[in-house]
């Protein structure tokens, strides 16, 4: 099988092709032929070894993961003796996180780890687009702010693969929804659910005074310090962006505020059983038609470099999909695959 490896830290053209041997199969283990997989901030971070912190997991001086990728999408090639829930041909989508190795035309999980069948109507490169953003935005939403009707809640990075899953899962319980992003991507975030749409290049959102039961910078663009007087006098700052600031301000407002606080989540580190029964409720709300996937764009296999060029932008839109195999075959010009096309 093909598998898209990197000996050494650098830009995208560090990322390159090679053959190596189909992986071994569990007693309980699933062996799923990859259609598509995705690149996200982690992998650009594990690829650049950048910021500085990421090596920390990635390697300190080289790499340790020569695969990057967690979600993946793609037919069942083979299961395990003792595998009851899959079967040979099952479409399935779902996360090796914490482990990575997803960027790879074979990938072994185990049944009882993240791994659903793909809901009808969606194809892989849909399907995979989902997971990041709904798996990570939920833990900051439902447990960290306990999100609830009544309450309003800004998603900072609206568009972008957390933020547009913040965004319907907000709205899903029954927030109103404040989305900050381009003008050009305001569509798109009403699409989701936005009841209300801020143009970060036009209005600075922080100037509100109390306004806000939640602020989610999916970004990690603002500080704590800078929404503080934006959030309503028991409101919650959550971000994916771990600094050193923010790790200070999680423990000392958890403990010692009863007014505004600060908090932070390492969702792709939590328990895969927790993961496994998240993943099944991103199906019934795809399934309901409550969560919708938004695709930046899909890339070739062999053009993976590209994939991360456009990551390192900082300005995709959903989730840039790589077509590990030709069932999932690129689009002919980069597109945006917008909510409910």
């Amino acid at each position: 099988m093909r598998i898209a490896v990197y000996e050494r830290y650098g830009p995208p053209e560090v990322l390159h092709l090679r053959e190596t041997h189909d992986p071994v199969v569990g007693a309980t283990e699933v062996l799923v032929r990859v259609e598509a997989s995705t690149v996200g901030p982690s992998d650009s971070a594990g690829r650049s070894g950048t910021p500085r912190f990421a090596r920390l997991f990635f390697g300190l001086t080289k790499p340790k993961h020569p695969v990057l990728g967690s979600d993946f999408a793609g037919v069942v090639e083979r299961v395990g003796g003792g595998v009851t829930r899959f079967a040979p041909g099952d479409r399935v989508f779902g996360t090796l996180a914490p482990a990575m190795g997803a960027h790879a035309e074979l990938v072994t999980i185990d049944e009882d780890a993240p791994i659903a069948h793909i809901p009808d109507g969606l194809d892989a490169a849909e399907a995979v687009a989902t997971v990041d953003g709904f798996l990570t935005a939920l833990p900051f939403l439902r447990d960290l702010a306990e999100v609830a009707p009544g309450q309003v809640v800004l998603v900072n990075g609206a568009s972008g693969t957390v933020g547009s899953g913040a965004v319907q899962l907000a709205k899903h319980f029954g927030a109103t929804v404040v989305g900050v992003c381009s003008a050009a991507n305001a569509p798109l975030v009403t699409s989701l659910g936005a009841d209300r749409v801020i143009d970060y290049t036009r209005d600075d959102f922080t100037e509100a005074r109390g306004a806000y039961d939640v602020v989610f910078d999916a970004v990690g663009k603002r500080s704590f310090g800078a929404v503080r007087r934006a959030l309503t006098p028991h409101g919650v700052y959550l971000t994916t962006v771990p600094t050193a600031a923010i790790m200070v301000q999680w423990p000392l407002t958890r403990w010692f505020s009863r007014g505004r606080r600060a908090a932070i989540a390492f969702t792709g580190l939590r328990d895969i059983r927790l993961k496994a029964a998240e993943l099944a409720l991103l199906v019934e709300l795809i399934e309901a038609g409550e969560f919708v996937p938004v695709v930046d764009r899909v890339v070739a296999f062999g053009d993976i470099a590209e994939a991360h060029r456009r990551v390192d932008t900082g300005h995709k839109v959903g989730s840039v999909v790589v077509a590990v195999s030709p069932v999932a075959a690129p689009a002919s010009s980069p597109s945006l695959k917008q909510a409910g096309s």
